[in-house]
């Protein structure tokens, strides 16, 4: 059986705000092997988002147990999960994140250069994952220069450039159009089958359900595979 990348187990999450209390994530519990191709359908607001933030090491659980990649985050402190955000996991974001002032190639290098790879290796290394997306060609323009499926191709590449065991998507297609989606869609799928890489998907577009391994929805902070 292939390795776990994912085991969660009765994760509760509430937000408080005011006297208003959120519960986004309600006993969450589910496993997803290690090379898995997994999409989270549901509504706006029923938890995808803060699951894959928890996941991410973004945010922590009220209770419950999570492992991701081999690193329980339930109990890892601070230097801990900034260091499993940093070499452990991507996150590609629905309005792509990409800084305005720099170009596709310096938006890739940022992850690398964060972990004090020296530039020109950073760039080396950066210019391959472009050319993994097919956007080696447009590694000096500005965002401002890209269009949107161009601009999450970027995103993509920044999200694959430190080898990830987990990459984390949320609405990764919910910011272009059908035509540059299918695209986008059809990049993850190669890239997970040619990279093994774990994409994790929270997404409200439907159409794409078929590519997917597996296939949970979401809704009311409650998690079910379907």
């Amino acid at each position: 059986m292939p390795t776990s990348i994912i085991s969660a187990s009765d994760l509760n999450k509430t937000y408080h705000n005011g006297g208003l209390h959120v519960h986004a994530l309600k006993d969450v519990s589910f496993s997803l092997p290690a090379g898995a191709l997994a999409m989270i359908f549901g509504p706006s607001g029923g938890g995808k988002s803060t699951l894959l933030q928890i996941a991410g090491g973004v945010d922590r659980l009220d209770s419950g147990s999570l492992e991701v990649a081999g690193i329980a985050l339930h109990t890892a402190n601070e230097k801990q999960l900034t260091r499993f955000r940093r070499d452990k996991t991507g996150f590609i974001f629905q309005f792509y994140n990409l800084l305005p002032s720099l170009n596709a190639l310096d938006n890739v290098c940022l992850p690398l250069l964060a972990k004090g790879t020296p530039i020109k290796k950073a760039r080396q290394t950066a210019q391959y994952a472009l050319q993994q997306v097919g956007l080696l060609n447009r590694q000096e323009h500005l965002p401002s220069q890209l269009s949107g499926g161009e601009q999450q191709r970027v995103a993509v590449a920044r999200a694959l450039i430190v080898k990830p065991a987990l990459v984390l998507a949320d609405e990764p297609t919910g910011n272009l159009d059908s035509s540059a989606a299918e695209e986008i869609m059809s990049l993850i799928q190669s890239l997970n089958m040619t990279l093994g890489i774990t994409f994790l998907i929270a997404t409200h577009n439907t159409e794409f359900r078929s590519m997917a391994g597996y296939l949970f929805e979401m809704r009311d902070g409650c998690l079910r595979r379907v």
